[in-house]
């Protein structure tokens, strides 16, 4: 499948794609998939440079979180699809394919469970309220993930089941050709909404607490990649069952990140108190930050002097940071081809 060719025929029977998954310079690969993962990072790093007041972070702040997210998320997301692809990598002449990032085999929530455990261990070293760097990882998410899906459409994966509508991807191996969801197409522009309504927001109302944004992408993430992992092809699989990974953990996490926003919305969680008592709570000292997003013991907001230190404003991609969330192929489909 990753030779195959892709058509739109909404564009026209002439409308016919055959780009390879890499270009070549110098004798070394350079691989589409990797390159727009790295795109991706590189976007999401130059806009919260530019909105780093936003967040209350400063802008050495963002560039100590990206050194951090760029491995950090990598081996997260890498070391998740290789938990649920087991086989794929442990065995005779096998092992070695777990380097072999660059061709594919990248999963979103590892690599944001891999992010998350980094931003902490710097919220603990720095002093900075956690919910700060969850609230930039949000933002960066959403950018890392609509850039990275596109290398998902390079590599020729995270495509959907076959379907006859008028917006459908043609892929075409031999002479036989195939229509299916183009699902990388939907939680592109999934991400690229969630990222204008967050953007719109915090660009007119203030965040009430720390992490709020990042519940918000939690929230609006988890709720669209329910709805698109089930028509996926290549979704991990718990081993014995037929319940896929991601749409389980979209699931839960649409679910908790609800709870927490309605609970903070009931509770009237406010933005944080001015520096001279700020806990980074929203709840003067009672050590509570009501997000239901652990304190580091932050008394310096971690913001510049002329920032907004009550703003409380509020992720990075099944590169999921836009790389694929997939596994074990479907039996069904007669053009799968085992995803990296």
């Amino acid at each position: 499948m990753d030779a195959a060719t892709i058509s739109f025929p909404i564009f026209g029977d002439g409308f016919i794609i055959n780009v390879p998954r890499y270009i070549e310079v110098f004798g070394f690969r350079l691989y589409l998939y990797g390159l727009f993962i790295t795109a991706g990072f590189f976007l999401a790093a130059l806009y919260l440079i530019r909105r780093h007041e936003t967040v209350g972070l400063t802008k050495d702040n963002v560039l100590d979180l990206v050194i951090m997210a760029v491995p950090c998320g990598l081996v997260g997301a890498r070391l998740y699809y290789i938990l649920f692809n087991f086989n794929q990598y442990f065995g005779p002449g096998k092992w070695q394919n777990i380097l072999m990032f660059r061709e594919g085999g990248l999963a979103v929530y590892g690599g944001v469970i891999g992010g998350a455990i980094a931003f902490f261990i710097y919220s603990r070293i720095k002093k900075i309220h956690y919910g700060k760097l969850l609230d930039a990882a949000g933002f960066g998410l959403f950018i890392g993930q609509a850039v990275g899906r596109w290398g998902n459409f390079f590599n020729r994966e995270a495509y959907g089941i076959q379907t006859e509508v008028p917006w459908r991807m043609g892929l075409t191996t031999g002479v036989r050709t195939i229509y299916v969801h183009p699902a990388f197409l939907y939680e592109m522009l999934w991400n690229v909404c969630g990222l204008i309504l967050m953007h719109i927001y915090s660009r007119k109302t203030k965040a009430k607490y720390h992490g709020q944004y990042f519940l918000f992408y939690v929230a609006w993430y988890g709720f669209g990649r329910f709805l698109i992992e089930g028509i996926r092809t290549d979704s991990l699989i718990i081993s014995g069952t037929d319940i896929r990974v991601s749409q389980l953990l979209a699931a839960l996490s649409f679910s908790a990140a609800v709870i927490l926003l309605i609970r903070n919305r009931l509770r009237g969680v406010t933005a944080p108190i001015p520096d001279s008592g700020d806990t980074g709570s929203g709840i003067p000292d009672s050590g509570d930050t009501g997000s239901g997003i652990p304190d580091s013991g932050d008394t310096d907001s971690g913001s510049p002097d002329s920032g907004d230190t009550d703003s409380g404003s509020p992720d990075s991609g099944d590169p999921d940071s836009g790389s694929p969330d997939s596994g074990l192929s479907d039996p069904d489909d007669p053009l799968d081809s085992a995803n990296a």
